[in-house]
């Protein structure tokens, strides 16, 4: 793999900006800025290991609270078949997923994808009544903000997606409040297609099985670096429907 053009993975795209910056740097046109081979290899890991165990983290958790809460598994399993029959999940059609969605911005709110991130500050910047000066870096704990009562009621630490009926910016109290893939100009670039997978993922699973928790689970979510995990698996009993 060279990075030719017409090339769409992440590696080729890499690759082929690498080339650009080397042949306007030999042109003259402005100083090439070049990854290392390192730096391409992280980048890569990086991109694998947002998408990837963010997204199975979401579907373990979606599963067990599913599993806990058997009312809501039924609503998103004939939501799902209403909307898709016997025929595969298609893109076309995710977006009737109502129930569906609720239901996973909900578990993303109890166990976002990263439970806290940081910003950096480069010039002074007002927030509310605190001014804060550059070179300042801020650390946002989402986790925390999520499990707010004040944001979020007393019932905050409950399995609710009934929170979300009237969208993400009527869930909380206050709006903005709501960041499993972060906000702003630096939100996930990944957020939309990480609920793509998730949502076929789980509608291709609920047509075709019910769960519940298996008498050996322990719930004991974990902290791992910035994920949270449950500490000992998800134990859980799949029993085919047809």
């Amino acid at each position: 793999m060279n990075g030719e053009d017409g090339d769409s993975d992440l590696l080729a795209i890499l690759l082929t900006s690498n080339m650009i910056e080397i042949d306007q740097g030999k042109l003259g046109n402005k100083k090439s800025i070049k990854l290392t081979t390192e730096e391409v290899i992280e980048e890569c890991k990086l991109f694998y290991q947002a998408e990837q165990e963010t997204t199975v983290d979401l579907l373990v958790w979606t599963m067990v609270l599913l599993s806990k809460n058997q009312k809501w598994q039924t609503l998103a399993r004939e939501e799902i078949l209403a909307v898709f029959d016997n025929n595969r999940p298609d893109f076309d059609r995710l977006n009737q997923l109502k129930t569906v969605t609720m239901i996973l911005h909900e578990v993303m709110r109890l166990y976002p994808p990263a439970s806290a991130l940081t910003r950096f500050i480069h010039r002074k910047t007002k927030l509310g009544g605190l001014v804060l000066p550059g070179g300042v870096e801020i650390f946002v704990p989402i986790m925390e903000i999520h499990h707010d009562p004040d944001l979020w009621g007393e019932d905050s630490k409950d399995f609710k997606p009934q929170r979300f009926s009237k969208g993400i910016s009527k869930a909380a109290k206050v709006q903005g409040t709501f960041l499993p893939f972060g906000g702003g100009p630096r939100i996930s670039i990944g957020q939309n297609f990480a609920l793509v997978k998730a949502k076929i993922a789980l509608a291709m699973i609920l047509k075709r099985f019910s769960f519940q928790l298996s008498p050996s689970y322990v719930h004991a979510p974990l902290l791992t670096s910035l994920i949270v995990q449950p500490q000992h698996d998800a134990h859980l009993i799949l029993q085919k429907l047809f």
